[in-house]
């Protein structure tokens, strides 16, 4: 089912279409561009980055996000977009975008079509105090500050992967708590960051409390619309 926010691009796109405007290239090569950046929790830096560097035919990783340059002319470069080996999109981006000094990507997180999609993700989301958390709590839906992450450490699953593991201490007014961050995780946050943890679960480990995200879990940046980082 499409969202209301996709919906709407959609509906921008095609007026930009219709009336011949520069409307379409602007949302396809921004707007939509920062709405898949905060829908994926890609951030959009390295999703810029990630477009400009992608050759034609190939293939580059960015966070939860695969993205595929299918072809290229003078005026633009058509980009295919994947999660986990499904399509998510297709579109053109303009060269003129692409060459941009710096990220236009960020001047689109302002918008409000970003605001609502914002809004929509936080409603309905019950956030505990981190004073409240108590071991075996399921479910945590929690928003906290980054206060500090120390160098990861590397470590053996019992699955006999090698993964990359580090406690970081979050905060919010009521308390602190360790998270566990694993793999991308580690590099997904910095400190000062106001960070968004859904479907968390509390546990301890070596006498303290800890979040872990688990598969079902998710991490996400709040981005300050008003002025973003």
């Amino acid at each position: 089912m499409i969202s209301e926010i996709a919906k709407e691009w959609l509906y921008n796109v095609s007026m930009g279409k219709k009336s011949g405007k520069v409307l379409r290239n602007k949302i396809l090569g921004g707007e939509y561009l920062a709405f898949l950046s905060m829908k994926y929790e890609v951030d959009p830096d390295k999703l810029f980055y990630a477009l400009t560097s992608t050759g034609e035919n190939q293939k580059s990783e960015c966070g939860k996000l695969s993205i595929e340059c299918r072809g290229k002319t003078q005026n633009k470069a058509v980009f295919l977009i994947l999660k986990d080996s499904r399509v998510v999109a297709q579109f053109p981006v303009s060269m003129e975008f692409l060459s941009n000094q710096g990220n236009p990507i960020k001047d689109f997180m302002k918008t409000n079509l970003i605001r609502r999609h914002l809004d929509e993700k936080n409603k309905g989301l019950h956030s505990l105090p981190i004073k409240d958390l108590r071991i075996g709590m399921r479910h945590v839906n929690l928003k906290a500050k980054v206060l500090e992450i120390p160098r990861p450490k590397l470590v053996f699953t019992r699955y006999g992967n090698c993964a990359s593991v580090a406690n970081a201490l979050i905060a919010d007014e009521t308390g602190t708590i360790k998270l566990c961050l694993w793999n991308e995780q580690v590099n997904f946050i910095s400190v000062g960051d106001t960070i968004q943890i859904e479907n968390a679960s509390a546990s301890k480990f070596k006498g303290e409390r800890q979040l872990r995200i688990g598969k079902k879990g998710t991490l996400s940046k709040i981005v300050d619309v008003h002025g973003v980082k």
